[in-house]
Parts: structure tokens; C-alpha cells; sequence
């Protein structure tokens, strides 16, 4: 294999510029070219196709997003539109394919790798939501700063005595919102798989304030219900001021943790690996620190599941 192209795809994750810059070098070092696709499965279709030096991936370890740049790719899910992908592979000599991104991403990998491409897939995405990988890249770097988010909301909900309810990222996974719960202590964790009772929630958070407690902390996936809908109605029923922060898109922004980093060049080193060696149609996860890598078919037909021990863990620290 001589040439073979990369692109990031869906939503944008810290660490992506990590994993460009590992694939790039991996490649060079192997003496393959790397032709950079920009816009995602969009870029592709349109032939948005450019050669990727040392020089390109220089100084991009730390930077969040992503330079190739992302997009959502509708037209992709035709096979209209994979046949123009597939003829502007062909035009610029592309042997084989690497894509970054999440669920959406792997399934437009699944399907060029049945239409006969060699593709590789990475997950990269904040919700983590990918089968059979304990790790997707930008979930730690979106974890903390979520967490820090928590830590500074706490001290004004202790300042003001109010409860806080926090909205994070999701999708239909509540993995941040687990994980991050946890971390920073909060009272209640809503997340879309497991039901929750407001009822039970007021009545711990009125417990809490029975015994002096200052403030209450409610963290909600955004995939389970919507944080002002939440606070209303826990408002209405404890009779206490409640305030809503939603942090939206922050959480995809800014510079990779050293976790992210590490994962990144790991996932992207190990993907040049497996089309050098012509081990094709996988995706690359982490499992137990180590590297692995599985068919594409089994990741997509593996179901997502949450760590219920840790939630009940959360449930009983937060009494």
C-alpha cells in the first residue's frame, strides 16, 4: 500500500488533531503517502482531496477540533453518492482509508468496506458511545470539563443555597453524564438507560436540606429529558429556587488531556498498522490498556452498555 487517505467525521472530539497527526507521521515513517479529506464523507463525495506533509500535522497535538474538518453527509447513505466517493478514491490512487469520528462514522466505514475498500475506523466522540471500547478519543477531555464546569457551579450553588440542574452531552448515551456525576459528587444522575422517579429526587433533595445542606447538584443527559422541564417541575414540587446551566457545545472544545493525546497516537499508529499489514474492515478500540482491533460488523452489531455498577455506586454515595 503506497497511498492511502484519512478523514474526520460527525461530530468533532478533542483529540482528532492527535490521531491526524499520528496517522500522518506512522505513514510517512512507513513511506506511504496520506491524502488528507476535508468535510468528512461530504469532502469525499466532492473530491475535497489534498496531499498531507510532516509540515501539515506540525504543532497540532494540543489543538482541539479538527483541521481536516467535519460534517454530516446525508448524501453518503445513498449509494448514489458512495459511488462518487468510491471514483474520487479511485482518481487520486487511494489504496485504503482511515475515518475518525463516531457511530454515523463507523457505518459509513461498514459500508465502503462492503462495497470492497480496505477502511479502518477510529472512534472518536465525547459520548462514548461506541461498542467494545472502553475509550472513545475526546471523552476524558469532554469528562473534565464538564467536571470542572460542576466544581464552579457548586460554589455558587453553595454561596446562593439553590439547586442546580446540569445539562450535558449525550446523545442517546449517558455515559458524560455518569461519569461526570460521579466525579462531582452530585445529588441525582439522569441518564436515558435508567428510568428515575422526581418524586424520590425531591424527596432526597428536602432530606438534604432537613439535615443543613446547602445546595443540590442534578446532573441530566440530554438524551433522557430536558434540564429546564426537570427543574420546573423539581422547583415546583420542593418549593426551592432552582436554576438551569446547559453546557452544550463547550464540551467538544478545547485542548486534549494527556489521556486523549496517548489515545489518540495509539489508535492512529495502530491504524496504519493494520492496512500495512493488510488487515482490513476493522475498527481499533482500547480494551484492558491494550490496543485492539475487531471487524467494523461486530462494533456496529454489539450493544452499548452502560457500567450499572457505577450508577449504583453514584446512587449510594449521593444518600
Amino acid at each position: 500500500m503506497n497511498r492511502i487517505g484519512l478523514l474526520t467525521s460527525g461530530g468533532d472530539s478533542p483529540g482528532m488533531n492527535a490521531c491526524i497527526r499520528a496517522v500522518v507521521r506512522k505513514a510517512i515513517y512507513h513511506d506511504i503517502e496520506v491524502n488528507g479529506i476535508y468535510n468528512g464523507y461530504a469532502g469525499l463525495i466532492k473530491g475535497n482531496i489534498k496531499k498531507l506533509e510532516l509540515g501539515t500535522v506540525g504543532d497540532i497535538i494540543h489543538r482541539g477540533g479538527t483541521i481536516l474538518q467535519t460534517a454530516r453527509c446525508p448524501e453518503f447513505q445513498t449509494e448514489e453518492g458512495r459511488k462518487k466517493a468510491l471514483r474520487h478514491l479511485q482518481e487520486h490512487k487511494i489504496e485504503g482509508l482511515i475515518v475518525i469520528g463516531g457511530d454515523g462514522t463507523f457505518k459509513g466505514a461498514h459500508k465502503l468496506a462492503e462495497d470492497g475498500f480496505p477502511t479502518i475506523a477510529l472512534p472518536a466522540t465525547i459520548d462514548n458511545d461506541i461498542p467494545l471500547t472502553d475509550y472513545s478519543i475526546g471523552f476524558d477531555t469532554a469528562l473534565n470539563t464538564v467536571i470542572e464546569a460542576i466544581d464552579k457551579i457548586r460554589d455558587t450553588a453553595t454561596s446562593l443555597e439553590r439547586i442546580f440542574v446540569i445539562e450535558v452531552m449525550g446523545k442517546d448515551a449517558g455515559n458524560l453524564a455518569l461519569w461526570s456525576g460521579l466525579a462531582g459528587g452530585a445529588e441525582s444522575i439522569l441518564i436515558p438507560e435508567e428510568s428515575y422517579d422526581l418524586h424520590q429526587i425531591v424527596e432526597k433533595i428536602k432530606r438534604g436540606y432537613n439535615r443543613g445542606k446547602k445546595h443540590s447538584i442534578i446532573v441530566v443527559a440530554e438524551g433522557i429529558a430536558s434540564a429546564v422541564a426537570v427543574a420546573k417541575q423539581i422547583q415546583a414540587e420542593s418549593n426551592l429556587e432552582t436554576k438551569v446551566t446547559i453546557l452544550g457545545h463547550i464540551q467538544r472544545g478545547g485542548s486534549p488531556t494527556a489521556f486523549d493525546r496517548v489515545l489518540a497516537s495509539r489508535f492512529g499508529a495502530k491504524a496504519v498498522e493494520l492496512l500495512v499489514n493488510g488487515n482490513y474492515n476493522k475498527a481499533v478500540g482500547l480494551y484492558n490498556n491494550q490496543i485492539v482491533e475487531r471487524s467494523i460488523s461486530e462494533v456496529l452489531s454489539a450493544g452499548r452498555e452502560i457500567n450499572r455498577s457505577m450508577y449504583q455506586l453514584a446512587q449510594q454515595l449521593s444518600i
